[in-house]
C-alpha cells in the first residue's frame, strides 16, 4: 500500500509509471530502522532508531512476528532529550515486553546522563533486565549471553559510542575462539 501511495504522489506530479517502479526497485529501506548491521556466528545484529517506547514496542513486536521462539535482546541507549528527562519512563517496562532480555546502558555522567534510575524503572522486567553504565563491559556481557540464533536489536537515536562495531568485532572474535 505503501508503495502503491508513494507511486500515485510521484505520478501527480510528472513522474511516469515506469520511472515510479524503477525508483521503487532501486529503493533500499530506509537506514536505522531495523538495519541488519550483519550476522555472526548465527548472531544478527540490527541498528535500530528506536527513541521511544511506542518506537520501542512496534520494533520488538515485528521482530517477535517474524523470528518466532528465537531469543530477541534488546539493547537500549535513552538518549533523546524526553527519554534523558524520564518523561517516558514508566512505559519502557511495558514496551520491552517481546524482549527476552534487555541491556539498558544508563551513562551515569556527562550530556547523556540519565535524570532516572534505569535500574528502578525496569524492575518490573525482573531478571530478564541488567543495567550498564560501562561500554566496554555492556559488550562483554552481550557477547558472553548471547548465542547462535539470537537476534540484538541495538536501539538508539545516536552513534551509541560505536556499540555496533564494537559488538560485531566481539562476537566475531568469540566465533574464532
Amino acid at each position: 500500500p505503501t508503495a502503491l501511495a508513494a507511486s500515485a504522489a510521484a505520478c501527480q506530479v510528472g513522474v511516469t509509471p515506469t520511472e515510479a517502479l524503477r525508483a521503487l526497485n532501486q529503493f533500499e529501506g530506509v537506514k536505522r530502522r531495523m538495519e541488519l548491521r550483519d550476522t555472526v556466528a548465527g548472531i544478527a545484529v540490527y541498528d535500530d532508531f528506536a527513541h521511544h517506547p511506542t518506537a520501542i514496542e512496534t520494533t520488538l513486536r515485528g521482530l517477535r512476528q517474524k523470528v518466532g521462539q528465537e531469543r530477541i535482546i534488546a539493547v537500549l541507549e535513552p538518549r533523546s532529550n524526553t527519554m534523558k528527562l524520564g518523561a517516558m519512563a514508566a512505559r519502557l517496562p511495558s514496551s520491552l515486553q517481546a524482549a527476552d532480555y534487555v541491556v539498558c546502558f544508563a551513562q551515569e555522567t556527562g550530556k547523556h546522563a540519565l535524570g532516572w534510575d534505569a535500574r528502578e524503572v525496569l524492575a518490573p522486567l525482573g531478571a530478564r533486565a541488567t543495567v550498564q553504565s560501562d561500554l566496554d563491559e555492556l559488550v562483554t556481557s552481550l557477547v558472553a549471553l548471547t548465542k547462535s540464533g539470537d537476534h540484538i536489536v541495538i536501539m538508539s537515536n545516536g552513534g551509541f559510542g560505536g556499540v555496533h562495531d564494537k559488538l560485531l568485532t566481539a562476537l566475531s572474535q568469540k566465533g574464532r575462539a
